[in-house]
């Protein structure tokens, strides 16, 4: 083969890859559209959804405001894009894995899968858990702090603002399990220097959670504490994956 026609293979596969990533894109954009159509319809019982924690812990007499004339408009529909999103995500991850996927060795491909569809769980379970278990806690101890003569009145893109960031921030945390696995797994970190640095984790641990959180020790404990849990679970979880590794790897040498 002349560096000609090498060339032009080489050029040929490029535009072929960027022709097919084109298209997951397509789908993906597509489908998130899919869902906002629906998701906007609602967009004003979403937004009193994820309003609840605040509204039901308020004191009686106030409510939430507006202090834009565009929020009650804007601020539901911005909520409805990213449920779209958050909604679609299964699908547009599995778009990115179909294009990843066909340069993966096989052994790549079974601890990659497992590793993406956990990342999925986690991220959502992460969300949930600010919702009906920080929420409650949180808001309780704000709209019980307001000094004598204040009274508590929330303005809606303010609030929506900070729940997309909480949400967003626990979401990422409850990836710790992940991101461990993937350390070990890659020899990056040893699980024993994991194991024996614990301390300095704990301390980093609450050092990001004062960062992603509110200044109060309870959203930040809320916070740190299931981030630790996840880290000791992805510790476990590393042990248990090499072992598997190292026995497969001795059952293939074998044969």
């Amino acid at each position: 083969m002349s560096a000609d026609e090498r060339e032009q293979l080489a050029e040929g596969t490029l535009i072929s890859h960027l022709v097919e990533l084109r298209d997951r894109l397509m789908r993906a954009v597509i489908c998130i559209g899919i869902v906002f159509l629906p998701c906007a319809y609602f967009s004003n019982q979403l937004f009193t959804l994820v309003a609840t924690p605040l509204i039901q812990k308020m004191p009686v007499g106030t409510s939430m405001i507006a202090t834009s004339l565009v929020s009650p408009f804007l601020a539901p529909l911005k909520l409805a894009l990213f449920v779209a999103l958050f909604i679609s995500m299964p699908y547009v991850l599995y778009q990115a894995w179909a294009f990843v996927a066909p340069g993966l060795y096989k052994h790549e491909k079974r601890f990659a899968v497992p590793l993406v569809v956990s990342s999925i769980v986690l991220f959502y379970a992460g969300v949930a858990f600010a919702y009906f278990v920080v929420f409650p806690l949180m808001f309780t101890f704000f709209t019980t702090s307001a000094p004598a003569g204040v009274q508590m009145m929330t303005d809606m893109q303010n609030y929506l603002d900070f729940v997309l960031l909480l949400f967003f921030a626990f979401g990422i945390a409850f990836e710790i399990p992940v991101a461990t696995v993937l350390l070990a797994s890659t020899g990056m970190v040893s699980v024993d220097t994991m194991g024996k640095n614990r301390g300095y984790v704990l301390l980093g641990i609450f050092v990001v959670a004062a960062f992603l959180t509110p200044p109060d020790a309870i959203s930040q404990t809320m916070m740190a504490g299931p981030m630790y849990l996840l880290y000791e679970i992805g510790i476990l979880l590393s042990r248990f994956l090499l072992k598997k590794r190292a026995e497969t790897k001795t059952d293939d040498d074998a044969t």
